[in-house]
């Protein structure tokens, strides 16, 4: 059980949903829901787009301090 309310797991999931995140199917009473490859696929890209970019710029001010300490 989790220590969450039902509502609450079903609004998560909507946004997820939305997000393109997951995807469900009914079944019976029931949505089952599961990963959507492409909409993560497509998140993993841009979180690899904002991590390169930040590492990039904390790679430059590093260096920039070393030039001026040299």
């Amino acid at each position: 059980m989790l220590p969450v309310s039902r509502p609450a797991v079903s609004q998560h999931l909507r946004v997820l949903k939305d997000a393109g995140l997951v995807m469900d199917r009914t079944a019976g009473t029931r949505r089952v829901y599961r990963l959507n490859p492409a909409g993560v696929a497509a998140l993993r890209d841009q979180l690899d787009t904002y991590w390169s970019r930040a590492l990039d710029g904390f790679r430059d001010v590093t260096e920039r301090r070393d030039e001026e300490e040299s």
